[in-house]
């Protein structure tokens, strides 16, 4: 856990890691592939990794970015989690459109969009990427909502159970905004070899400090307390959430 003052100071250390990992991957000559979170905190990351000098040193050639979750709605709706993400990362950083993989939010049922998004993943993975019966994100990026959700993986969600699935379609009627969503699975976002939480405001630091202090009690009330990835953990918080 690394505390900053602001949230973008956080965000800079985000996109000097982002950046990092991906020349890493480039070093090595394979994809750099990364999911994006969505929701208001990583604005200003996006924002940051759209312009110089983030932008200048991300190798775009082998960067591919999908999503951790997306909520089941056109990609131009104000709700949308690739709408904002194409307005302030995407478009400005000018990444090829086959380099970007976005959750069909507005396909019926949600269940068809989940199953739509996983068949996409499972033939991207095994075309581009190392083998394994989960996909394995080079990094993911999270967010984390008052009440412990992380992706669309909220509290008492039967999703939370999911042992088989990759992505799964959940009923965010007590979610805010209350619309349904889609989202990747706990057994994915543990595969990765990187998982970055980016969290802004001191309520929210208070609970990062309790799921670091006691992650087993903690994971009793928090989805995000269940993120325990096989590679590398961090939560970058910002004390302050305004810029």
């Amino acid at each position: 856990m690394r505390r900053f003052a602001e949230l973008t100071q956080a965000s800079h250390e985000a996109a000097r890691l982002i950046v990092a990992i991906a020349q890493s991957c480039a070093a090595m000559g394979r994809l750099f592939i990364m999911a994006l979170a969505g929701g208001a905190t990583p604005q200003t990351l996006y924002r940051l990794l759209a312009a110089p000098p983030y932008a200048e040193q991300l190798p775009r050639a082998y960067t591919h970015l999908f999503w951790g979750d997306e909520r089941c709605v056109p990609p131009d709706h104000p709700a949308s989690n690739f709408g904002m993400s194409q307005t302030l990362l995407l478009a400005p950083l000018g990444l090829p459109a086959p380099q970007i993989h976005r959750m069909r939010g507005e396909i019926r049922p949600p269940a068809a969009g989940a199953q739509n998004y996983e068949q996409h993943m499972r033939q991207f993975f095994m075309d581009h990427a190392r083998p394994g019966h989960f996909p394995r994100f080079d990094l993911i990026l999270l967010g984390m909502g008052a009440d412990g959700h992380t992706a669309s993986l909220l509290p008492n969600s039967p999703a939370l159970a999911e042992s088989d699935r990759w992505v799964v379609a959940v009923d965010g009627a007590r979610a805010a905004p209350p619309l349904d969503r889609l989202t990747l699975t706990l057994p994915v976002l543990n595969r990765a070899d990187n998982v970055i939480f980016l969290v802004a405001g001191k309520a929210k630091a208070r609970l990062v400090q309790a799921i670091v202090a006691d992650k087993t009690t903690a994971a009793r009330k928090y989805p995000a307390a269940l993120v325990q990835p096989a590679g590398r953990l961090l939560y970058l918080v910002g004390e302050k959430a305004g810029e």
